[in-house]
């Protein structure tokens, strides 16, 4: 356990052995005095790095809670794209997820638990992968990522592109897809590329895919859930996070969307919530909400 005075946070490595093989990699992070109050899960996008989450979990430590950050199996610390390139985006979302909630469940028996979900990671959520016993989840940026509902006709392209040609292409050959060539953030497993372009040709994204049973399963969770996006997101637009939200027709539901405006920034976009700038911005309503619900009987 490493302590650095700078932050008030004490850090230290965890490797969660999969229930389905492979072993994935994280970091919890605790307040430098005292004990937690709380522990939150953050489950991360797709080919997104931990290191991105670093700052906020830092802070949520900081705040009181006990942080646990990771990365998918196939994906930055938790092993090789291509040792794992039969792993599909659905194997992250009612695998990963579970598996790293138990964990913090196991850690932490006696505290209340809460979840963060960043695009991908909020799909998990609110589909019902790690939810049991949480307080409340949050969900960041997650949206249906239908190709056809990009507004920007290059984003557009170039998603469609990415998702449509290079992808498949280099999974195919390769057995996975060199996500920092591509501009898409780490490479990341063949099959997880392959379903995750699939979906993005359903009008209604994996609630189009009957394997899935999404519909169902979104309709099962309950409990609070925030669920933000913002102005300038060029892919979850408030209509295509509201297709998922709505199906959550158990839950208590509370939609924010946040312009850049808002905190003075430049820019927020689909990767900003979560950068060291929204410290004294964006941080503060997320802790707010996360304290509302520990506090509720």
């Amino acid at each position: 356990m490493s302590n650095n005075a700078n932050s008030a946070a004490r850090s230290s490595d965890v490797t969660i052995t999969s229930s389905h093989g492979g072993e994935i990699r994280g970091t919890l992070r605790i307040p430098a005095q005292g004990d937690p109050g709380a522990v939150v899960v953050i489950h991360p996008a797709t080919a997104v790095p931990e290191r991105l989450y670093a700052g906020f979990a830092e802070y949520l430590a900081q705040e009181g809670f006990a942080t646990l950050s990771y990365d998918y199996r196939g994906t930055g610390r938790s092993g090789l794209p291509k040792d794992h390139r039969s792993l599909r985006m659905r194997d992250w979302m009612d695998q990963d997820v579970p598996d790293t909630a138990e964990w913090a469940a196991t850690a932490f028996p006696d505290l209340s638990r809460f979840a963060i979900g960043h695009s991908v990671g909020g799909h998990a959520l609110m589909l019902g992968s790690g939810v049991e016993g949480l307080r409340g989840m949050v969900s960041v940026a997650s949206h249906a990522g239908v190709t056809e509902s990009i507004p920007s006709v290059t984003e557009r392209a170039k998603v469609w592109l990415i998702l449509r040609v290079a992808g498949p292409v280099a999974a195919r050959v390769l057995g996975y897809i060199p996500g920092r060539k591509l501009g898409l953030g780490e490479d990341i497993p063949a099959a997880a590329m392959l379903e995750w372009g699939g979906w993005s040709r359903k009008p209604g994204y994996f609630f189009d895919d009957p394997t899935m049973n999404a519909a169902y399963r979104a309709a099962q969770v309950t409990g609070p859930v925030l669920s933000i996006g913002f102005s300038d997101d060029p892919w979850a637009t408030p209509q295509q996070i509201e297709a998922i939200t709505d199906r959550l027709t158990s839950a208590d539901v509370e939609r924010r969307t946040y312009s850049p405006v808002d905190f003075g920034v430049a820019s927020i976009g689909h990767m900003g919530f979560f950068r060291r700038s929204q410290r004294a911005g964006l941080w503060p309503e997320v802790v707010a909400w996360l304290r509302d619900r520990q506090s509720e009987r």
